[in-house]
Order: C-alpha cells, then sequence, then structure tokens
C-alpha cells in the first residue's frame, strides 16, 4: 500500500520501526497517502490504539518495579498477542521477559514491512494495486467469522459500515475528510457497542 501510494521503500519501514500496531499503521499510511493533515493523521492513530493503553494499565498491575523509562519502552511493544501472553503469565512480569517477548514480533514486522516493500517496488504497477486487495481481504477474514459468532461484533460491525457510508455518501458529510470520516465512524460504533453490550464486572 505504501509503495503503490509512492511512499519510498525506507519511510515504509520506518513508520514499521515506530508505529507497532497494524490498523493504526493502516489508516496512517493510508491518510499519509491522501495527504492528510498532521493533526487528522495523529488523532486518528491515536483513537485506534487507545486499546493499547488500557492493555498497559491492565498489564502494570503485574510488572516488577522498574524505572520508568523501562515501563514506557514496554508500553511501546504492546500489541493484542504480547499483552495476551504476557497476561497468562501467572508470575510477576519482569523487563526482561517483556524485551524477549517484545523482540520476536517487533524484528519481525519490520522484516515483514522490508520484505514486502522491497518485492512490491519491483512489481509491475498493475500488479502492485492488485496487491491492495489482499489487506482487504484479511480484514474481512478477521470481521467475518468474529460476527458469525457475536452478535455484540457484529452489530459493531453494522454500525461501523453504517456510519461510514452515510459520511461517504451523504450530501455535506462527504466533504468531511478521510482522517475525521474514520474518527467519527470509529467514535460512533464504539458508543454503539458500550451502550448496547457493556461490559460486565466477572468478564475480563
Amino acid at each position: 500500500m505504501a509503495v503503490n501510494g509512492g511512499i519510498p521503500v525506507w519511510i515504509a519501514i520506518l513508520v514499521s520501526l515506530t508505529n507497532l500496531t497494524s490498523a493504526g499503521q493502516f489508516a496512517g499510511v493510508g491518510l499519509i497517502i491522501a495527504d492528510a493533515s498532521l493533526i487528522e493523521i495523529t488523532v486518528t492513530t491515536f483513537v485506534i490504539n487507545i486499546c493499547y493503553m488500557l492493555m498497559s494499565l491492565s498489564l502494570s498491575q503485574k510488572i516488577t518495579e522498574m524505572p520508568l523509562a523501562q515501563k514506557c519502552l514496554m508500553a511501546f511493544g504492546i500489541t493484542d498477542e504480547t499483552f495476551a501472553v504476557a497476561s497468562l503469565e501467572k508470575k510477576t512480569v519482569s523487563f526482561a521477559y517483556m524485551m524477549g517477548l517484545i523482540s520476536g514480533p517487533y524484528w519481525g514486522w519490520a522484516l515483514g514491512t522490508a520484505l514486502g516493500a522491497l518485492t512490491t517496488s519491483f512489481l509491475p504497477g498493475k500488479l502492485q494495486s492488485s496487491m491492495g486487495i489482499a489487506l482487504y481481504s484479511m480484514f474481512i477474514a478477521l470481521i467475518v467469522p468474529a460476527s458469525k459468532k457475536s452478535k455484540a461484533v457484529l452489530i459493531v460491525v453494522i454500525a461501523a459500515v453504517g456510519a461510514s457510508s452515510v459520511l461517504k455518501w451523504f450530501p455535506y458529510l462527504n466533504k468531511i475528510s478521510a482522517g475525521w470520516s474514520i474518527i467519527i465512524a470509529t467514535l460512533i460504533a464504539a458508543t454503539v457497542g458500550a451502550l448496547l453490550f457493556p461490559r460486565k464486572e466477572n468478564e475480563y
């Protein structure tokens, strides 16, 4: 997506090294390509990545004492997968443990980006464009099974699609930039989910 949008390979790799989140990176790169403002890119990635703040807050209850700098480094490496593995640890989590846990996904993510960007840069233009379909297929593959299993997920997905469609096709509203449209649709879908399907106290 980055290479097809005219972003140099080294910048695509730099984005992966500094933004360890698939959804946030996908949205951020799309906004960079669309020439969105810095504030749009910042707020969009903040809203999309806000769940990692909650994960970090939860994980902070079981980490050993350590300096703030080490906590910040750990927080940077929190993803859905690293959080899940660390949360299952029965003992307290140390800085060394988290660095070992984070290192593999971090460098794997960067290497995957490098290989993808370099490979795509050598492909013909038409084939480059078609590669973007794989990204949407991946998101569909994540959403559809979850929507079949959970009514809550299905309703939230419908709310997100509905909000995005309104912002895309309705007069006046379709003048809202891509970045703010993502932010608004995300907040609407999240609010619908929180109001209709609040998490009970005994659910973790």
